[in-house]
């Protein structure tokens, strides 16, 4: 029931979305498969957590976790690659090697399918002939079905299957087979992280810091390219969005290449933000300007979506506080060549939006006629803050309001936990703005960050009387008219 009514509020949440998303019934139910397990007729597979106890025998027919490693290792803190070899008895069957080939083809489905393992080995009594490894699970009793029998009938092959003794090494092992072999039972195993070119990045829990050095070998041993492996150790800092972290394996090499929709970044990763995991969120957002829109990037990072914004021919002011940050923006604007295209600021992002962004917007909208189709944009992609920045926008420029078509787009990105969050966020922007934005706004869920933590995307435009200080809109009706000068005197008598 909790995780029927945990998958309702993210369709709830869903709802929101712009049209841009273009979300299909397919993928409303593999959110909702991510969820709740499972979804009767439809073939989604959903990866969970099991817990097993070591097997006592390497001759378990019947044991579903055939391929696990010694028990020997459980508790290994520092990696001990042959202490995993690990002797068991698989079907095989024994055919003449001018016929391995035919074969496989007709027993494709009961031949073994494990990475990393032949599935036909040399007879060593015999060099005429092979043996055919079979999948213990598909063939648990060591005997064939008659199906399976008869096609072996008509290639003269004996249906007789054989025991073999398989050896399994480190080598054969997957990453999370081992760490789960490694940790104490029952414990929750880490074998999911974020690459950043050749860094793999792990949110390791408090019970998998004894392991953390043997952990992050495991994943460098089986991630090719891998070549350093870290661990957050505290919070991302608000300020500049780093973190410290703790390099675990590998070499102590920061510095990375990552590409990301065909353009490529260069970075510290110990200093600057950056997340692969919202690659797709970048591109949904560029993807709605067009050649000759004006970006204003206020916390623009390495430049995820100002280079690519420039490469499509959009004006791009792009700003960040980290000095770091700043470096390697001025730097990939270089490496993309659009460095003329984009005009970098190392500013606080209110100062940003008071200085270059106000300038521009009062030397360019009273000069949009109604048939030209430049938008504007502010993307505002620093969650744990954003929201916070709306205020900047009351009142920010004096004069005649521009064409309604004109009015800048604001894409702010926050965080939430409530229970809706989407009404959440447009609750919180409604604060900060001053004015309701019922109708004039949608919500973009952009990814699940934590259990009960949502990233979200507002998209609005800016409201003229919010954006002017006075007069009115032209559109309002007298009324509005009157109740927004009321407005604006109240707050002008405020303000002195």
């Amino acid at each position: 029931l909790w995780r029927l009514g945990y998958c309702a509020r993210l369709l709830k949440t869903n709802h929101f979305r712009t049209a841009a998303s273009n979300t299909s019934f397919p993928a409303v139910w593999m959110l909702l498969a991510q969820h709740s397990g499972r979804i009767p007729g439809l073939f989604v597979v959903v990866k969970k957590n099991t817990y097993f106890t070591m097997p006592e025998t390497v001759e378990d027919k019947t044991n579903p976790e055939l391929y696990v490693p010694h028990p020997g290792v459980r508790g290994m803190t520092l990696l001990n690659r042959e202490a995993f070899k690990r002797t068991v008895v698989v079907p095989a069957l024994k055919v003449k090697k001018e016929i391995v080939h035919g074969v496989l083809k007709s027993l494709k489905q009961s031949v073994l399918q494990r990475p990393g393992l032949k599935r036909v080995v040399e007879d060593p009594e015999d060099e005429d002939s092979r043996f055919v490894i079979l999948d213990p699970h598909k063939v648990p009793e060591f005997t064939l079905g008659e199906s399976e029998q008869q096609v072996l009938k008509q290639l003269n092959v004996h249906p007789e299957v054989s025991k073999y003794q398989l050896e399994l090494t480190y080598e054969n092992f997957k990453s999370e087979e081992i760490l789960r072999a490694v940790l104490p039972e029952g414990q929750d195993v880490t074998s999911g992280f974020s690459r950043v070119g050749h860094i793999a990045h792990l949110n390791l829990r408090d019970h998998q810091l004894p392991y953390r050095h043997l952990i992050g070998q495991v994943i460098m041993d089986k991630n090719p390219g891998i070549t350093c492996v870290v661990n957050k150790t505290n919070i991302i800092d608000s300020t500049y969005r780093n973190f410290e972290m703790e390099v675990l394996a590998g070499e102590n090499n920061l510095v990375t290449k990552v590409k990301e929709n065909n353009i490529s970044y260069e970075l510290d990763f110990s200093k600057v933000y950056w997340n692969p995991r919202l690659s797709t969120e970048h591109g949904r957002i560029v993807g709605l300007l067009k050649a000759g829109d004006v970006l204003f990037d206020v916390f623009a990072g390495v430049g995820p979506f100002a280079i690519p914004a420039a490469k499509r021919k959009c004006r791009v002011f792009a700003n960040d506080l980290n000095p770091e940050s700043y470096s390697w923006l001025l730097h990939n604007c270089k490496l993309n060549k659009v460095d003329t295209k984009v005009k970098a600021f190392n500013m606080d992002g209110r100062d940003f939006l008071r200085g270059p962004v106000r300038e521009e917007l009062s030397r360019e909208l009273p000069l949009l006629k109604e048939e030209q189709k430049t938008a504007f944009h502010i993307v505002m992609n620093l969650p744990a803050l954003a929201v916070e920045f709306l205020d900047v926008f009351r009142h920010l420029l004096v004069g005649e309001p521009c064409s309604p078509a004109g009015l800048p787009t604001v894409h702010c990105y926050g965080f939430s936990k409530h229970s809706d969050p989407a009404r959440d966020i447009q609750e919180r922007a409604e604060a900060m703005l001053g004015t309701s934005l019922a109708g004039r706004c949608s919500a973009f869920l952009v990814r699940n960050v934590a259990p009960n933590k949502e990233m979200l995307c507002l998209s609005f435009q800016i409201p003229a009387d919010v954006l002017y200080k006075r007069p009115c809109p032209d559109e309002a009706k007298p009324a509005s008219k009157r109740l927004c000068t009321s407005q604006d005197s109240s707050e002008e008598k405020v303000l002195s």
